[in-house]
């Protein structure tokens, strides 16, 4: 089974609700975006956030040019489904990140937990030079992953766990990091993740 119809099966099999990396309120990634200091006219992407409810907390922010991206189709249409009206005028992509070529820059990159299902070298380089070519120079990108203390498996796959100093190393010289944290998420299974959110600024 290829990487999209992994995720298809997913979405067709359980509700946004039940999957473990659900969160009725994303509070981290919130506080990182603000912590941004963007304009909320400033156009963000969401990397792999198709049926997560933080493009429905950006648009009660205020924030005005949202895209998402997911490699789901089906996970796309539940937030779709979800926003009702508001959908509208998201920016919705349906792309595979490794795959994906960015149609525009963008000043804030946010990613929790795509990243960290790119255990191939070569997945890692090709997400790295879409990042390189949709980030603006001074952009912000707030990537969480599984922590080193975090599961070595999520929805039947094997991930790559990180810390600051080796997701900085991950991804090179041209991103600085000024913001890291920690959180234990716990799951619709009350099961405890632990993942570690970094914000860079692009060089």
């Amino acid at each position: 089974m290829d990487r999209k119809q992994h995720w298809e099966q997913v979405y067709a099999q359980k509700q946004p609700t039940d999957v473990s990396w659900f969160q009725p309120r994303p509070a981290y990634s919130l506080r990182l975006i603000a912590a941004a200091g963007i304009d909320k006219a400033q156009p963000i992407i969401d990397m792999g956030g198709g049926a997560s409810r933080l493009v429905d907390n950006l648009i009660e922010q205020g924030y005005g040019d949202i895209s998402v991206l997911d490699i789901s189709a089906a996970a796309l249409q539940h937030s779709r489904d979800r926003l009702g009206a508001h959908a509208a005028p998201v920016h919705w992509i349906e792309a595979d990140a490794t795959a994906f070529e960015p149609p525009r820059t963008y000043a804030l990159w946010h990613d929790r937990a795509v990243f960290h299902f790119l255990t191939d070298p070569a997945d890692r380089q090709a997400y790295r030079e879409r990042l390189a070519r949709g980030l603006q120079p001074g952009g912000h990108l707030i990537i969480a992953t599984f922590a080193l203390d975090g599961p070595e498996r999520c929805s039947n796959l094997p991930v790559q766990r990180y810390s600051p100093e080796t997701l900085s190393a991950e991804l090179g010289s041209g991103y600085t990091l000024v913001e890291t944290t920690t959180e234990t998420h716990l799951t619709p299974a009350q099961k405890e993740q632990r993942f570690v959110y970094c914000r860079f600024v692009k060089r």
